[in-house]
């Protein structure tokens, strides 16, 4: 039989969901084009024969721990438990990484930060009154999840510094004075996807006044904080500076373990009244969802750190240098290409992302051509914005190409913006003229009244 549309979820037709296919698929249309798109981490550093040396380390470590050979069997190849069998060493992670101090049973081991997301904001959704607020412009796997479990999302504007502070304040006021109640601020401080600003340590200590002051929680999202640029400190996370359990943090090991694992979590520590803890409730959710997630893939990760003491800015080092030196080379080669203005770009204190703005509209179409015609991928920063406005900007990656291929990508991109800014350039010379001419044509008009 066949099925109409309009009987489906009405999520299945919303731009937010056909962007993340598009922008995960784009790369296989054209794969002989130059991908500045992916935020991908690194491969060269990855190994086949690393896996097996986790997943024995995993084994091990369980073999410490006093389980014989049925309870290892057991742990790595049947069902486990619904929240995770890594939760004591991601938590051991977060206090040495990130001065995070929180009860591993505030843990859900989760596939994917995906996962993550959709299970906090199902909780969070508790009725058609309950709305979601993301600082623009947003990760669109988090306003896709939010689509898909009814949650609608207002969104704040972000500006130079990250959030704008007055924005937020009025989106909370506007959204109760409709009727209106936010749940939640959605935010990534450290380098942001798509944005690849960082908000500042006064910042951080405002948005979680402003969250205790407004009865919000923040959800943080926090997939590059371990990847400064050159010169930059590492801030503490919203999480390790919030005293209130107003922060739910949203983790993922797909850029510093191993992203074909799909293993992220959440630590949702606040209590829940007349139950136990979020993550206690968060875990109902993926039951019905996910029933648990990999316990192999969690052995993986496990193994992982491990090995690195638990600490993944340890596992990382060589990939830290990678990225603050693409970062760098992505920047400067930027300004070698265009050094009178005509097209600019924000300078990250990190991560993956550069958002370069144009004055002409950016679009798929553009993208297409400029994979077809030039050979470089890139995205569109319409896709992280809600409706259908055009925006002047697109974003960079430097994360998983080589510094030749950065080079190579940024010589096509000139060569492509280069093009569009003579054909920008021709159109307003056109419609100047245009205008002119029925300005001429008017004064004629008013004139010709008196000359009999």
């Amino acid at each position: 039989m066949d099925l109409a549309i309009e009987d489906l979820h009405p999520s299945l037709g919303d731009r937010a969901l056909l962007s993340m296919n598009f922008l995960n698929e784009v790369a296989q249309h054209y794969p002989d084009a130059i991908s500045l798109a992916a935020g991908r981490p690194y491969e060269e550093f990855y190994d086949v024969e690393d896996l097996h040396s986790y997943l024995r380390t995993f084994t091990a470590h369980l073999a410490e721990r006093g389980y014989d050979e049925a309870a290892i069997r057991r742990t790595l190849v049947q069902y486990g438990r619904t929240k995770g069998i890594i939760h004591e060493l991601v938590a051991a992670n977060l206090r040495l990484d990130e001065g995070i101090e929180v009860d591993p049973e505030s843990i859900v081991v989760t596939v994917g930060c995906q996962e993550a997301m959709v299970l906090v904001l199902r909780a969070l959704r508790a009725g058609p009154a309950d709305v979601l607020l993301a600082v623009a412009p947003a990760y669109v796997g988090l306003t896709g999840a939010a689509r898909l479990v009814d949650l609608p999302v207002r969104f704040v504007a972000g500006g130079a510094e990250g959030v704008d502070i007055d924005d937020l304040i009025a989106q909370v006021k506007q959204a109760r004075a409709a009727g209106l109640r936010p749940r939640a601020c959605y935010v990534m401080p450290d380098f942001a996807n798509p944005s690849g600003l960082s908000l500042d340590l006064e910042m951080r200590q405002r948005l979680l006044e402003i969250a205790a002051q407004e009865d919000l929680l923040l959800l943080e999202d926090n997939p590059y904080g371990l990847f400064p640029a050159a010169g930059h400190e590492r801030l503490p996370t919203l999480k390790a500076l919030d005293t209130e359990r107003r922060v739910v943090y949203l983790g993922s090991f797909a850029k510093t373990a191993l992203p074909g694992a799909r293993v992220g979590y959440v630590v949702a520590d606040q209590r829940v009244t007349g139950a136990g803890l979020f993550a206690d409730e968060l875990s109902k959710i993926k039951s019905m969802l996910t029933v648990n997630t990999s316990a192999v893939a969690q052995a993986v990760v496990g193994g992982k750190l491990l090995e690195n003491g638990c600490s993944l800015i340890t596992a990382n080092q060589r990939e830290r240098e990678v990225y603050a030196s693409n970062l760098q080379l992505l920047t400067d080669g930027l300004a070698a290409h265009f050094p009178d203005g005509e097209v600019s770009w924000n300078v990250p204190a990190g991560g993956f992302f550069v958002v370069v703005t144009v004055p002409f509209p950016v679009d798929d179409a553009l993208l297409r051509r400029s994979a077809e015609q030039y050979g470089v991928l890139w995205t569109p920063m319409s896709h992280f914005y809600d409706g259908s406005a055009p925006v002047n900007a697109l974003r960079l990656s430097c994360s998983a190409v080589s510094r030749d291929e950065i080079t190579t990508g940024l010589a096509r991109l000139a060569d492509l913006l280069r093009a569009e800014l003579k054909t920008a350039a021709v159109r307003a010379e056109l419609k100047a003229a245009a205008v002119r001419s029925e300005l001429k044509a008017a004064a004629g008009a008013a004139e010709a009244p008196g000359q009999g």
